[in-house]
């Protein structure tokens, strides 16, 4: 994960988080299984919280807090990178215009959009066909 670009710490708790049975972990147990301190676990967790990776729960009758992976963690997350790919896609665009996109740099830039919508189209289609796969095997 950390080759992806995630931070060490949250890679190391996501994994410990995504290794559990039940997907969830205490401040404290988080801190004992990887044995790391309770601040680096509260790095790690504002960060997957951030990113909508990790939630936050209380424990029934307690005071402490429980973080548990959301469901379907990989499909939220890139869904949620759809928001991003517009974004990047209508900055590049912009970017284009502004420089001219007769230009090396402006035309780079619109190849760049132009790469960045035809992965959003492409991720459209592979969500759908994921929740349809999903759907048909139960």
């Amino acid at each position: 994960m950390t080759e992806a670009g995630m931070q060490r710490m949250a890679s190391r708790v996501f994994a410990a988080l995504l290794a559990d049975d039940d997907g969830s972990l205490t401040s404290a147990e988080l801190g004992e299984r990887l044995r790391i301190s309770p601040a680096a676990v509260s790095g790690a967790i504002n960060y997957l919280t951030q990113v909508s990776m990790v939630g936050r729960e209380r424990d029934p009758g307690s005071r402490r807090d429980r973080y548990r992976l959301h469901n379907e963690v990989w499909y939220d997350s890139f869904a949620n990178r759809d928001q991003v790919l517009t974004r990047w896609e209508r900055t590049l665009r912009d970017g284009a215009r502004t420089l001219g996109e007769d230009t090396p740099a402006g035309a780079r830039l619109l190849e760049t959009a132009e790469f960045f919508a035809f992965v959003q189209s492409e991720l459209v289609g592979v969500l759908a066909r994921w929740r349809e796969s999903r759907e048909a095997t139960g």
